[in-house]
């Protein structure tokens, strides 16, 4: 059941609401048929953009982080400047089990203790790291609005998608980005002063759920 008026049968109808809209224009009117609105995010590049929109209208939402444990270095201090410069309201959520468990646990099946992205084991640990965590974390925040900074051009998977979705327990996924290029969410970035994470030695974020950038973690396409 949907946790908003928009579901399966108007969905279509909604996003052509909303075509020709700005970002800003479509986060405002998510706001407002919101309850219980969050952003999730995983501090990789361009989540300045998507985190600085929403919270520029909506201070206090909610900003959910499922650390997985395998975050550089890099990502680890452009998170931490980003919470601090934007005053974002996060909360992180972790793995059931911890990287050092897993690491001795699935050894003989893992490069650096994650498995291959064809290995039997690598759904098992995606599950682990990514998707129980956000169940977790959806189930205990209540969600009925979830901002994402989801693009069209990211994967094929996503060029079915649109400005809104729904998740399979009925909450709304708005992705106010997701027309938008890799360029224009750097000129974003630059005209809002807003830190990009090669700030800090070299571009530096890694998802061990992915592997490459075209693949999909699971998180959309099952939540």
């Amino acid at each position: 059941m949907s946790k908003t008026f928009v579901n399966e049968q108007n969905l279509d109808d909604y996003n052509s609401s909303l075509t020709g809209k700005t970002p800003q224009e479509i986060v405002k009117w998510a706001l407002s048929i919101a309850k219980n609105p969050i952003i999730t995010t995983n501090f990789r590049p361009y989540e300045a953009s998507i985190l600085h929109l929403v919270s520029s209208i909506r201070p206090d939402i909610t900003v959910l982080f499922v650390d997985s444990g395998y975050n550089t270095v890099q990502t680890y201090k452009h998170a931490q400047k980003l919470i601090k410069e934007l005053n974002l309201n996060v909360v992180t959520y972790i793995p059931a089990q911890t990287r050092a468990f897993r690491d001795v646990a699935l050894a003989d099946v893992t490069i650096n203790g994650i498995p291959d992205v064809d290995s039997e084991y690598h759904g098992k640990f995606t599950e682990q790291v990514k998707l129980e965590p956000f169940r977790r974390a959806l189930a205990e925040l209540n969600p009925d609005v979830w901002f994402n900074a989801i693009r069209k051009d990211q994967t094929e998977f996503r060029t079915a998608l649109d400005v809104l979705s729904l998740s399979k327990d009925g909450v709304l996924k708005v992705a106010p980005l997701f027309y938008k290029s890799a360029d224009e969410l750097n000129q974003y970035q630059a005209d809002n002063g807003l830190p990009t994470i090669d700030e800090y030695g070299e571009d530096d974020y890694f998802d061990p759920t992915k592997a490459l950038a075209h693949r999909e973690c699971g998180l959309h396409t099952q939540l």
